[in-house]
């Protein structure tokens, strides 16, 4: 019989086609879980429809469909379905991990606190009410970061150097969590305040089987990430640290999974390496965002998803080791307004060893801009024979592009 797996994914989820591409691939039969129930794409119309947010009913509607026809896995795509997929696989008694496991890696504050008791090295933090935010800048001390209790991607995160940054981060967060959905009421009143941690940034995408964890890529980011916002531009892989710090890296996202309690599945963790040693910064019980993750084809051999898969059959595949290296360019917005167009794309396609630009924004699409918004621009891929070639054909592709944007009007009222 064919394996068949669920996949619970919000709505329009960029990382739902990857998933069913690869199940066709792979032979597997997949289900979308999803509150999609009028869209006018086959896989979530077709599939279970549930909402994410009423997770005891979801979970029933999920066990239903279970009774009348099993799945050997399931898996949750994004932060918002990580938790109510560890559930469900809980009940049914499939590899899973621990549901409180998931939330706790979902809430920065939950995570903070477990890490730090569990001796993991993270930055000096305090949890606190947006109205208390001024105490525990001066607590932590400049510069400081001031970030929202459950968003991703970077979105409101905010470095500040002073107490008039402060202020104006302050009102920009607040305007955020109001705006945010999916938000329970502590975490749009409440901010995460911790000291900025110096150093360069890495990223890492492991697969935990049984508690052990292995490493797929790790990700240089060559740009410094000091803020005020947190965009992410440029990940290059393999590594250009040394062994040992590699090495050092790896522990501390294994310490971090122990201390979590994770045991299944991807994760994808954030690191900083200074004079002090490595520091976690954020791990989520997920594969990383965006279309970043074909980059694990070009390193492993392997699409990401199909790794998850397999792992989620039972039947975990062994990636294989290719010398190549490989990165990506996550175009940043420049600045808020409507897009008109990109220039350039032909010079940036024809960049050596570049393989792809991919635009996602159409023209006449609103840009937002961190740290309001949480999405990029587009992606461009290269390949080469050494990362600094990688890093280099990134760079000069970037500099090919030019995006012209439009102010945004509004209609004003009488």
């Amino acid at each position: 019989m064919t394996d068949r797996v669920l996949i619970i994914a919000p709505h329009g989820s960029y990382r739902t086609f990857p998933f069913i591409e690869a199940a066709e691939k792979m032979g597997v039969e997949v289900l979308i879980a999803s509150e999609g129930k009028h869209s006018i794409v086959s896989a979530y119309a077709h599939g279970l429809h549930i909402d994410c947010t009423e997770q005891d009913q979801a979970l029933r509607s999920i066990l239903a469909e279970a009774a009348q026809h099993g799945f050997v896995g399931i898996v949750g795509t994004d932060d918002a379905s990580t938790e109510l997929a560890a559930m469900a696989a809980k009940a049914l008694n499939l590899p899973h991990n621990d549901p409180l496991a998931v939330a706790i890696a979902r809430r920065k504050d939950r995570a903070r606190e477990c890490l730090h008791q569990a001796g993991v090295r993270v930055p000096e933090f305090r949890q606190v009410a947006l109205s208390e935010v001024a105490d525990a800048a001066a607590q932590v001390g400049y510069p400081c970061v001031i970030k929202p209790l459950a968003l991703s991607a970077s979105r409101g995160v905010i470095r500040v150097d002073n107490m008039s940054e402060l202020d104006q981060a302050c009102r920009r967060i607040a305007a955020i969590l109001h705006a945010a959905e999916g938000l329970v009421d502590e975490e749009r009143s409440h901010v995460l305040v911790e000291r900025f941690v110096p150093g360069t940034e890495v990223a890492v995408e492991g697969m935990l089987n049984a508690g052990s964890l292995q490493i797929l890529a790790l990700f240089d980011k060559p740009d410094p990430l000091d803020g005020p916002y947190f965009e992410e531009t440029y990940y290059v892989t393999p590594s250009r640290h040394s062994a040992a710090e590699q090495a050092d890296i790896e522990h501390c996202v294994a310490q971090a999974c122990a201390a979590y309690g994770l045991r299944e599945g991807p994760v994808h963790a954030e690191c900083r390496l200074n004079e002090q040693g490595v520091w976690l910064i954020e791990m989520a019980a997920r594969t990383i965002g965006g279309l970043c993750a074909r980059l694990l084809r070009f390193g492993t051999g392997y699409q990401l998803e199909e790794l998850v898969l397999a792992q989620a059959c039972g039947k975990p595949i062994k990636p294989e080791t290719i010398a190549e290296a490989a990165g990506v360019l996550m175009l940043p917005i420049p600045r808020a307004g409507v897009l008109r167009r990109v220039e350039g794309l032909l010079a940036a396609q024809r960049v050596p060893y570049v393989e792809e630009v991919t635009i996602l924004v159409r023209e006449g699409h609103q840009l937002v801009p961190l740290p309001e918004g949480s999405s990029y621009l587009g992606f461009v891929f290269a390949r080469a024979s050494s990362p600094a070639l990688v890093e280099a054909a990134l760079r000069e592709a970037h500099a090919a592009l030019n995006v012209v944007v439009a102010p945004l009007w509004e209609a004003q009222v009488a």
